[in-house]
């Protein structure tokens, strides 16, 4: 799950890992990157803002609520955007369109795609291809946010869970979408909600200050409501979707076996908050699969919204899992 990233032609990390490769030691850097064109330098400029903002309004937020000032309104706000934006990352970006565990009529899957964009993870083409290219090389040279990046002894440990969770969107090692996404830049609808990006963004923290007036009758409420329901959501979702990057990759139980040096694992604390994300083991062990939750207690929201939207007839060709399938892939 990721941010987006410049469109290359070649992209440094994308050759395949070296055989030598032993699941222990730091990956090998090969030479130094190119220096970044002004387009790079935007695309981190930009990053920069969409990392730190939401950090600004968290911090605003908690003195704001020190003194006591939230209303129910955001809260209510907060939680239906959360949900919103949280599932266009999970059912939209992310089981539909990179793995493509079901088909969505053509107004559910536009519309996906957009509640996924106000997530402000980065347009549509390039997370899904920068996601893509975590699965062809998981936890080997060429993922882009591996937590073994610098090795398995402690120091790389550390390194790499902070490389894994966040350092990875400053790394000058873009992701071409034309490798990696064909099938998107191909598709017109994609390719429109993809560059409607920044719009997107505008109206992600816009809708929540609009709302907040008009339930409040005053600005102020407009600017609480900006703060709880836009830039702190943002910021709990960012966080729960990149730990998906960095803790369900380290820390957790792996009943299902996996790719070689492949290490995801299932985080049960996540669950909810990630929409069933976090039962990361059996996504990498069958990422087509349109539930990842599947054993007792295993709670996967992404997958009951999947089998609604089946059962309203606006999905199809539903990739679910199947007793003797998940019983091979067991360890």
């Amino acid at each position: 799950m990721s941010l987006t990233s410049t469109t290359r032609t070649t992209a440094p990390g994308d050759d395949p890992p070296p055989q030598s490769y032993d699941g222990n030691s730091p990956f090998p850097q090969g030479s130094s990157p190119p220096a970044r064109t002004g387009r790079e330098r935007l695309y981190v400029t930009v990053t920069a803002v969409i990392v730190v903002l939401p950090f600004v309004g968290l911090g605003i937020a908690g003195w704001l609520l020190w003194g006591r000032l939230i209303h129910p309104a955001d809260i209510a706000l907060g939680f239906a955007l959360y949900v919103l934006t949280g599932l266009g990352v999970t059912v939209g970006f992310h089981r539909g369109l990179t793995h493509g565990s079901y088909r969505a009529v053509r107004p559910v899957r536009i519309a996906l795609a957009v509640a996924g964009s106000m997530s402000f993870q980065g347009d549509v083409v390039g997370w899904v291809a920068t996601h893509r290219r975590h699965h062809a090389f998981t936890d080997r040279p060429g993922d882009p946010h591996s937590p073994y990046r610098h090795g398995t002894h402690l120091r790389g440990i550390l390194r790499g869970l902070l490389h894994a969770h966040i350092g990875w969107l400053f790394a000058n090692s873009p992701t071409p979408h034309g490798r990696y996404a064909p099938d998107l830049l191909a598709d017109r609808d994609i390719r429109a909600v993809s560059r409607a990006f920044p719009a997107l963004c505008v109206l992600t923290l816009a809708l929540p200050f609009g709302l907040g007036w008009a339930v409040g009758g005053s600005w102020r409420h407009g600017v609480t409501a900006l703060l709880w329901a836009g830039l702190v959501r943002i910021a709990l979702l960012h966080h729960v979707t990149w730990s998906v990057n960095s803790l369900c990759h380290m820390i957790g139980e792996r009943p299902f076996r996996t790719r070689r040096h492949d290490r995801a694992t299932n985080l049960w604390p996540l669950a909810l908050l990630s929409f069933g994300e976090s039962w990361h083991n059996l996504h990498h062990a069958d990422p087509t699969s349109a539930r990842h939750g599947v054993g007792r207690g295993q709670l996967d929201p992404s997958a009951a919204f999947i089998r609604l939207l089946e059962r309203l007839g606006l999905a199809h060709d539903v990739r679910w899992p199947t007793p003797a399938r998940v019983a091979a892939r067991q360890l």
